[in-house]
């Protein structure tokens, strides 16, 4: 699983907070990475993890049941047969990606008690290998979403397509920023806050933080090149 960067996590660690303002929330992307290195990154200070595969995420949470302050963030697409175990896991999840999801995912809180902090996965550009909204898709559906009084949502993530310049990605990223500012103007909303924006990966992290970004997602960043 892992390909032999773990020594130099927390070096990388230190490189990435020198780049980053203190107002922006490191998530550990520790998806096909072991335990061991998830506890490497906690020691260093990392204390958001994020996780796509359910699974392979609750192993992990029963072998490090002794560091209770970690926050875990699912940000991969969310199966409706999984959905509960979701909120069972996480505290928030990245990657809410319909209304139907989000019907079903506020029904199941309202059931557990769970208040899940929600960020809406948007497609900013047109890409068939992403899930999320398209942006008239999801403001015509904001207010069926105002409606899910059981979850926290607090803003917007985007995962840019692949091959973009860094003019093409820091203009995505900006209308990003610009969508939340419209929705957050629209009208006095109960339940959207827009107060996040979840966007910008290893590749791409510092153009989002230039456009507005709230939390960046960084695996290989941080644990080096997956298997």
């Amino acid at each position: 699983m892992e390909s032999g960067f773990i020594t130099s996590i927390p070096q990388q660690i230190d490189l990435i907070k020198a780049k980053i303002p203190d107002s922006v929330r490191l998530i550990a992307v520790s998806k096909q990475f072991s335990s061991s290195a998830i506890r490497t990154a906690y020691d260093c200070g990392i204390r958001d993890f994020g996780e796509n595969r359910l699974q392979e995420a609750i192993a992990k949470q029963k072998q490090l049941q002794d560091l209770p302050d970690i926050c875990w963030h699912f940000i991969g697409h969310i199966q409706t047969n999984k959905a509960k175990k979701v909120l069972e896991h996480f505290s928030w999840i990245h990657s809410l990606d319909s209304l139907k999801l989000a019907q079903r995912l506020n029904k199941l809180a309202a059931e557990l008690s769970a208040s899940p902090q929600i960020c809406l996965q948007v497609k900013i550009l047109p890409d068939p290998n992403k899930y999320g909204w398209e942006i008239p898709e999801l403001l015509q559906q904001l207010p069926q979403l105002d409606l899910c009084q059981h979850l926290k949502i607090q803003g917007l993530m985007t995962i840019l397509p692949l091959g973009l310049s860094p003019e093409q990605s820091l203009s995505a990223f900006t209308q990003t920023r610009k969508l939340a500012e419209t929705i957050k103007q629209q009208q006095q909303w109960s339940n959207l806050a827009m107060n996040e924006l979840s966007m910008g990966m290893s590749g791409d992290y510092l153009l989002a933080i230039e456009a507005g970004a709230t939390m960046v997602r960084l695996g290989t960043a941080i644990f080096g090149k997956r298997a």
